[in-house]
């Protein structure tokens, strides 16, 4: 079993959408968990990426080919959730806020919460504040998730979260990305903080009661 969890990771490093499709395949076939082997394989995979993108041995086109190969892998797992007819816990709404292209740790993060058992929107990277609140409406989503990994675009979050709040609006709001902490989520009024993928499920989970 270490092994299709080892080619699981392999195909996100080598940006091989098709690769990581086929070990996700084989590992359902196999009776393996689609939490499991994303949390096993494809999560460490990707995580493995993102460093190597930080230490810059990876640059950005590789990294965008494999946040691909994620979501192929991610695709796969997914389907066979709903094929298994898994409770859905909530929908979810999530982007990179304008003017940050960062992908990697969204991508990491959509694949948590879709492993386990969310519906996710994936809005992309350089997200404007009003797009998150049109999608939201037209998702009838729980949550809006925000990612910012810059400190120049982290204000972009309070944006957000101040037309929330100002529009008497439903959703829960989820911050993250290295320069978020607690303090600036109090700050700024968001309902939750996510220091990580794993983080950011569960308390996602307890804001909506799961």
């Amino acid at each position: 079993m270490s092994d299709i969890y080892a080619q699981a990771a392999q195909a996100i490093i080598t940006s091989d959408r098709a690769a990581a499709e086929e070990v996700a395949a084989r590992a359902l076939a196999a009776g393996i968990a689609p939490a499991d082997i994303m949390a096993n394989g494809f999560v460490k995979g990707i995580q493995e990426v993102g460093e190597l993108f930080e230490s810059g041995e990876l640059f950005l086109p590789e990294l965008m080919m494999s946040a691909d190969a994620m979501a192929g892998a991610t695709e796969v797992t997914n389907a066979a959730l709903e094929g298994e007819a898994a409770e859905l816990k909530g929908r979810i709404v999530i982007g990179t806020v304008q003017g940050d292209v960062h992908d990697i740790g969204k991508a990491i993060v959509i694949a948590y919460l879709k492993a386990n058992g969310y519906e996710v929107t994936d809005l992309g990277r350089d997200v404007p504040a009003a797009a998150f609140i049109a999608r939201a409406q037209e998702e009838a989503a729980d949550v809006i998730g925000m990612s910012a990994l810059l400190t120049t675009t982290m204000e972009e979050q309070r944006k957000v979260i101040k037309q929330v709040k100002a529009e008497g609006l439903p959703y829960k709001t989820v911050v993250g990305g290295a320069p978020c902490t607690q303090r600036w989520a109090d700050q700024i009024g968001a309902d939750a903080y996510a220091e990580d993928a794993s983080d950011g499920v569960k308390k996602i989970d307890a804001l909506l009661g799961k």
